[in-house]
This record gives C-alpha cells, structure tokens and sequence, in this order.
C-alpha cells in the first residue's frame, strides 16, 4: 500500500469495522487481572473485559505496548508499501505508550519516516483523531500534512464523560484533577473533562439523567461541530442519549464505540462519553 499508514493503540476506543474499513493498524496495550496478562483487543473484547470485571477480586492494570511492537507494526507498513506512517497516540500525560512509539520511530527511521503525535487525549478523543488522518491519507495527502492538521485540531478537541462509578479512577491512580469528587455525596454523578491531555474534575450532578442532559448541553453549546464521538461503557441508556445528540448532530455522523479495556479500567462500567472536533 502505497502512501501514509496511519498507526494507534488500543486505547482509541473505534469499532471494529471502522479500523477495518481505513486500515488503520491498531497497537494494543496489554491488561493485568492479578498474575494473567491479556493483550488488548486480541485476547480480551470489551463485552469480555466488563464479564471479567465483575467477577474479578481486584482492580485490572494497564500496561503501555512494548517500543518492539510498535517497530513491529512501522516495518510492516513499509513491507506493504508504505512511504510514511503517522502514529497518534494516547495523551503522554496518562501513559507511556508514545514514549515507546518514539523510541520504535527511531529505531526504524533509516528506513521509513515516522511522525508520532501526540493526541493529548483519551478513548474516542484520540479515536476521531485517528479516522481523520487516515481519511487524510486515503486522500494522498504526505506524511507531514497528515501529522500537521492532526496537531491542528487538538486544540479543538473537547472530551467529557459521566461516570457512574469514581472507584475505578481513584484505585487506578488515574484521577488527577478529579480528586475533587472524592469524598462527596455518593449519589453525585461526576462529570469529567479530558483537559489539556489530564483528567479533571468538571461538573457535579445530582443524578444520571441530569448529567447525560448535561453532556448533550456541552454538545449543543460547542458551536460548529467537525466530527462527534460518543463511546460507552454497556450503558443501558446509550440509545436515549444518541436520539437526544441527533437532534443537535445527524444520527449518522456520530461515530459509537464502546469503551474497550484501556480506558475501562479507569472509567469504571456504564461510563457514556462525548468527544467531538469542534470547527475552525
């Protein structure tokens, strides 16, 4: 294949079908229940990691790919044809998965350049970042142009998310600015914002209804909208939610996935997200 290969990791949160669809070579992160390692994706699916999670005593662990397989995946792109690849990863502030994405860079840039970026932010955040440059590439545009107009539209990126749950984030140590919930009154319902590549504390509120109101709100107020995520957690009220966004966005252009291992560990389960690219 000729042209720009556009490679991720697991964390991306894109359904199936999209991934294969755009040829987008996903990187997967490896999950710990105890002393069982299980890759991402490939040993384990989303419905899967939920199952486990309620039978499973202790809080599951993430570990960031390994730089070899990242090199593993950039010489396969230049073994099929590839001029260039364009990585674009979890937010550095929340994993070390670009730090290993770098190093395979460097290891392969005597034979294919490779331009890592880093999407400062999470699940469908770095997922619509993701089906944009390989849109772009299947367009033909270079490895630079690419890379740039991903950097571009970080700014505009905005992800928030209701959580029905804090134990997972708080256990998970992932929880940042959102230690601010801790403490409060249980039937709260937290709202979290992915913020300059962290998670932080947004809003507080007083049930799921309100705080899935909430979100459309935050939709609605964002003006021109490029593109729009919505990702989840086997949420029971996904549906509603999705006829409450398509009034503000066609129902077609929402892109859906479901909270895969990576970000579930932290979100903890029925946990609904929007991620939207607001326009220029």
């Amino acid at each position: 294949m000729a042209g720009v290969r556009v490679v991720t990791d697991s964390s991306c949160d894109l359904p199936d079908a999209l991934i294969d669809e755009h040829g987008i070579t996903v990187v997967p992160l490896s999950i710990r229940f105890g002393d069982e390692e299980l890759v991402d994706g490939r040993d384990l699916t989303p419905s899967e990691f939920w199952a486990r999670c309620q039978k499973s005593p202790v809080l599951p662990e993430t570990a960031a790919p390994s730089p070899g397989a990242f090199e593993a995946a950039f010489r396969q792109a230049r073994d099929a044809g590839a001029e260039g690849v364009v990585c674009v990863n979890l937010s550095s502030k929340l994993s070390a998965t670009i730090q290993a994405a770098a190093q395979a860079a460097k290891a392969v840039e005597a034979d294919i350049p490779v331009r890592v970026v880093d999407s400062l932010s999470v699940s469908l955040g770095l997922g619509l970042h993701v089906l944009r440059a390989a849109r772009m590439a299947e367009e033909g545009k270079g490895i630079d142009d690419v890379a740039g107009a991903i950097v571009d539209v970080i700014p505009r990126t905005a992800i928030y998310a209701t959580l029905d749950t804090l134990e997972n984030l708080k256990k998970g140590g992932r929880i940042g600015g959102a230690t601010a919930f801790i403490g409060s009154v249980l039937s709260l319902k937290p709202v979290i914002e992915v913020r300059d590549g962290e998670v932080d504390a947004e809003s507080k509120q007083r049930t799921r209804s309100r705080a899935l109101a909430y979100l459309v709100d935050k939709v609605r107020d964002a003006g021109a909208i490029e593109d729009l995520g919505v990702v989840h957690g086997q949420a029971p009220d996904l549906d509603e939610f999705l006829d409450a966004l398509s009034g503000i966005v066609d129902r077609d252009r929402i892109v859906v996935g479901d909270i895969g291992a990576v970000i579930g560990t932290h979100a903890g389960p029925r946990a609904i997200g929007v991620a939207m690219i607001r326009g220029a």
